[in-house]
């Protein structure tokens, strides 16, 4: 009786020391969740989004865009949507060009080229991804010049 007593308090003791994975504080997890550049699901996306563009899938690229799209800074003109801005300023070789460079986090975001976080005076196209429920999409690609 006296062995099992002393076994029991060994393991509590043991137990309460143990530290477990969800006692990580939500700083270190969101250092963590920051760059998501090696994360499979983002990669995955960059791919489909990448051969999308290559072959101008609409209706992909529009299945993979959030629903508040970002493509000018500036109010489109009536009847304009991102598909004929693109066109018209024939923009689909510069994206597919940004779209190879390296993405890095800035906000809650994922963006290429990675000048837009390292020099303040970019003034060329961005790309930006986030999450949104769980699943990457395009919100927007607009260049600041």
């Amino acid at each position: 009786m006296l062995l099992r007593t002393f076994i029991c308090c060994l393991l509590v003791v043991g137990l309460v020391g143990c530290q477990t994975p969800y006692k990580k504080t939500d700083k270190e997890d969101a250092v963590k969740k920051k760059d998501q550049s090696g994360d499979t699901s983002f990669k995955g996306f960059v791919g489909r989004l990448q051969i999308a563009v290559a072959k101008k899938d609409l209706p992909t690229i529009a299945s993979m865009m959030t629903a508040d799209f970002g493509y000018r800074l500036d109010t489109p003109p009536e009847g304009e949507n991102v598909f004929t801005y693109w066109d018209q300023k024939g923009i689909w070789p510069v994206m597919r060009t940004i779209l190879r460079e390296k993405f890095v986090p800035n906000e809650s975001y994922m963006v290429a080229p990675p000048q837009v976080v390292s020099d303040p005076n970019y003034g060329g196209y961005r790309v930006g991804l986030r999450m949104v429920n769980g699943t990457w999409k395009f919100a927007y690609f607009v260049s600041v010049e």
